[in-house]
């Protein structure tokens, strides 16, 4: 047992030095990162790609640099980089480097990303649909912005890379307004305008109207599409399969007429729904809670049969202000008919609710966007959007003089020295940093996160007294692990990875900064209690309870087990030569990512997260097959992944072994003789020696449930017969000398043994009564 404890304790200060090496490996690789600039991008474009009608570039002007545009002599147009004016940071922790074309009347004229290190568009989703949804902002007068007059364009919002794609519309239009303010494209610095006014929905009853009045004004938008149409749409994406497989053979069929309206307001409602109707939306709705209706006809479904099969309608998405939201069956109540005299028969009539966490602003313009979708070959789809614009028409809104506060003596000074130009109004939307708009529009996720993570910690601080009674535990385990794989894991897209280590690890040595790491509010909340919980309990809340692909894992592995799906014990010596395999794995791309980051970020893909987890296993066929195979090796040995192969887990423990408390409780008899909580670790993070090897642990608590457990735990029992043969001695049957006088006496040996012989009949493993 000397040699044993003499090893953990090498095993100890060997895994601080590795750590410690870690360290000082990352300050010493600090490198000399210069700031790239215009001048090493434009060389390779041509002018016209950005400025249309433009045949050359000039030098690159000022500071920040600029470059004009000619046709021939004329300047007709400018060329810039947008993070040599504003933060372009992404999810890398790497500025994304994006060329604008911007005429002097300050409309964009052309976009083109010239370099990046996003994790999730290098390998996940293309990256043509984020270039996609960015080059919605070609055509956008940024002038108008720059003035206050309008607010800022919103892109399209690619599911799984969010933060990517808001951050480069952002630092598009920010860099876009700076420069337009500045007065550098010929013209006067741009003045800001103050609103004098304030708007609010009027909530009177108004006036029942028919169908045609309503589409007429504005009340109902309306989007049709015909086949034909969106086939040259495919055509113009290059998509020239998707083009020839449309959905009728007629061109001029109806491939959709939707239409959208706002039934929350009670004059649109009372037309749409009738009285009764719109009188029950109300019961329904809470403060500040508005509906909608979509109706649509045609070749084209904008329900899909997705809200069929998981209980989400994936072929509409409501947006502003860079938020988005789609709606759930929950949201949803199917309508027959609407009552607005003259309404056409339309196939498909939904009522959504908005979703409690997403607020929509009537007064403010909004879109719903419609995912139009064609099969290509055998399994593949591409995919289109196409938006309907909503603003609330006047007769609508109550409008209100705003109260017009005095400049500060700060402000007006400033004022006085640039001639007002380049002041800025407290409600000015680009005053405020993204991370902060984003953790605003995610309040209700973020409340959501942080209450889940307050039980967890309950679960942890009172982990004796749920232990002590396992059915309850077990339920509470299971309930919790399903929460964490379906809302933190597959609905909100906060699953951690090795890859926020390398990006936290590389920005640390180059260029630190926080608005990266808070531009994702879930991770950041997830990581920073993972931070803490290091402290306390190691890697285990983690890997344990927080992962979802470790809850997918485990939750899979349970229903295997209980449709009798044979478990496969690994023998321990080839199991803790297999378990080092992981570290390997995260020291390789530890090492690989002070080469090469984007390259560390691709082998990355060891991780089947991208694929399970934020992509749901719509991705290409090779990367879905090692996802199920990971998933298939874990219904025979319980969470295979995280025990030999996960990174992450590995890059959790190192730092786990700082923790300052011991927890998990063991008795002098746990490895000799008695081996139980070894035998039944699900992860053998047991040794026979009856240590509990934390680097492993995943804190699932089932060796805690074995250790209070006077039924199956050998210390325990002799406990329990111990009490048992004292209260015999202590009963009145003993003391009167009655009936219960031999029960009473049975030999302490023959009620162990038949204690025992119990156990055995129930299944437990047999175990040593030596020392007992």
């Amino acid at each position: 047992m000397t040699v044993v404890f003499q090893t953990a304790r090498s095993s100890t200060v060997a895994l601080r030095l590795l750590g410690l090496c870690l360290l000082l490996l990352a300050l010493l690789a600090y490198p000399a990162f210069a700031a790239e600039r215009l001048s090493d991008f434009i060389g390779g474009i041509q002018a016209g790609d950005l400025v249309p009608g433009a045949d050359r570039i000039g030098p690159p002007q000022g500071e920040p640099p600029l470059a004009p545009a000619y046709r021939g002599d004329t300047i007709i147009g400018h060329i810039y980089l947008n993070s040599d004016f504003t933060n372009s940071v992404g999810y890398s922790g790497k500025p994304i480097h994006i060329l604008v074309g911007i005429d002097p009347k300050g409309i964009v004229t052309g976009l083109k990303l010239v370099d990046h290190k996003e994790p999730i568009v290098l390998i996940g989703i293309p990256e043509a649909r984020v270039v996609a949804a960015v080059n919605d902002l070609i055509g956008k007068d940024l002038g108008a912005v720059a003035r206050n007059a309008e607010r800022p364009p919103q892109v399209d919002i690619v599911s799984g890379a969010t933060v990517t794609v808001l951050v480069m519309a952002d630092s598009v239009v920010r860099s876009g307004v700076r420069l337009i303010r500045s007065g550098r494209l010929g013209g006067q610095p741009v003045a800001t305008t103050q609103d004098t006014e304030t708007r609010r929905v009027d909530r009177q009853e108004g006036t029942i109207r028919g169908w045609d009045e309503l589409v007429g004004d504005g009340s109902i938008r309306r989007l049709s599409l015909s086949v034909g149409e969106v086939s040259d749409a495919f055509a113009r994406a290059g998509n020239a399969e998707a083009a020839g497989n449309a959905e009728t053979a007629y061109p001029d069929d109806s491939f959709i007429d939707m239409y959208v309206a706002p039934v929350s307001v009670p004059a649109i409602g009372r037309s749409l729904l009738g009285e009764e109707g719109f009188r029950r939306l109300q019961e329904r709705l809470k403060p500040g809670q508005e509906a909608i209706v979509v109706a649509g006809d045609g070749a084209y479904s904008f329900k899909g049969s997705g809200y069929v099969r998981g209980g989400i309608f994936d072929r509409i998405e409501l947006l502003q202000d860079g938020n988005s939201t789609r709606f759930r069956d929950r949201n949803h109540t199917r309508l027959g008919a609407l009552e607005a005299e003259g309404s056409p028969d339309l196939r498909e009539i939904a009522l959504f609710v908005i979703p409690e966490d997403f607020s929509l602003d009537l007064t403010s313009p909004w879109q719903i966007q419609l995912l139009a979708q064609r099969n290509v070959g055998a399994r593949d789809k591409a995919f289109l959007t196409f938006e309907v614009e909503y603003s609330l028409p006047d007769m609508y809104l109550i409008r209100e003089a705003a109260a017009a506060p005095a400049p500060a003596p700060a402000a007006a000074q400033q004022q006085a020295q640039t001639g007002g130009a380049e002041i800025m109004p407290a409600n000015d939307v680009l005053d405020e940093a993204l991370w902060k708009r984003i953790w605003r529009g995610d309040a209700v996720s973020i409340g959501i996160t942080v209450t889940a993570l307050l039980v967890l910690t309950a679960i942890f601080f009172f982990q004796d007294a749920l232990v002590r009674r396992p059915r309850l535990y077990t339920w509470i385990r299971r309930g919790f692990l399903t929460f964490t794989l379906l809302w933190l894991g597959w609905y909100a897209n906060a699953q951690l990875s090795v890859v926020n280590v390398l990006t936290f690890t590389n920005s640390l040595i180059t260029n630190f900064n926080w608005e990266f790491f808070l531009a994702a509010p879930l991770i950041f909340i997830l990581w920073s209690a993972v931070a803490a919980a290091l402290l306390f309990w190691g890697r285990g809340p983690f890997c344990g309870w927080l992962c979802p692909f470790g809850a997918l894992q485990e939750l899979l592995n349970n229903i295997a087990q209980a449709l009798k799906v044979p478990q496969v014990k690994v023998p321990w010596a080839l199991h803790e030569r297999l378990w080092p395999i992981k570290y390997i794995i995260f020291l390789t791309l530890f090492g690989l990512s002070f080469y090469s980051l984007a390259l560390a970020e691709a082998f990355a893909e060891v991780e089947p997260f991208k694929t399970s987890i934020i992509l749901k296993f719509s991705r290409d066929w090779p990367y879905v097959i090692y996802a199920l195979t990971l998933l298939s090796a874990g219904l025979f040995i319980e969470r295979f992944f995280c025990r030999y192969l996960c990174p992450l887990g590995a890059a959790l423990a190192i730092p786990g072994r700082i923790r300052m408390f011991e927890w998990l409780k063991r008795w002098p008899e746990c490895g000799s003789p008695c081996q139980r909580c070894a035998k039944e670790c699900p992860v053998q993070s047991i040794h026979p020696e009856g240590h509990i090897n934390v680097n492993e642990c995943i804190y699932c608590m089932h060796c805690q449930e074995l250790y209070h457990d006077d039924h199956r735990c050998p210390h325990m029992i002799q406990v329990r017969l111990k009490r048992e043969r004292r209260d015999a001695l202590a009963s009145p049957a003993m003391a009167s000398g009655g009936k219960g006088h031999k029960a009473a006496f049975l030999p302490h040996h023959a009620q162990y043994k038949a204690a025992k012989q119990r156990e055995e009949a129930a299944g437990s493993p047999p175990t040593s009564t030596e020392g007992a």
